[in-house]
């Protein structure tokens, strides 16, 4: 039950994600773009995303390890589900997070630097 509870949360998200471009959100390529800037923003301590880029930079290393390949020889079709499931968290993450940076971005633009004389 867990299990399908997460994947069918892992495929909303990416659903989700995908379409917002479709509705007036960021296109996918400026997700893409922006991808850079925000692990930059990040590495810097300007951005708060230091953990969901953790979970992704895991959940790719995951996907591409040479140790994944043991399980998809003895189980066939099961070990190919949960690279998909994982591809798919991936997928749905890194765009909901890029949404929520490019949100960040703006609202920082619109921030004038300096300080308050009184």
């Amino acid at each position: 039950m867990a299990r399908t509870l997460k994947r069918s949360a892992a495929f909303a998200a990416l659903a989700r994600a995908l379409m917002s471009g479709a509705r007036g959100g960021p296109s996918l390529g400026a997700r893409m773009a922006a991808l850079p800037r925000m692990i930059k923003a990040t590495t810097r301590g300007e951005y708060d995303g230091g953990l969901r880029l953790a979970l992704m930079a895991a959940a790719a290393a995951y996907v591409v390890s040479p140790m994944d390949v043991v399980p998809e020889m003895f189980l066939a079709v099961l070990g190919l589900v949960d690279d998909a499931v994982m591809v798919t968290w991936l997928a749905g993450s890194v765009l909901a997070e890029t949404e929520r940076f490019l949100e960040w971005e703006a609202g920082r633009a619109s921030v004038v630097p300096g300080s308050v004389l009184s």
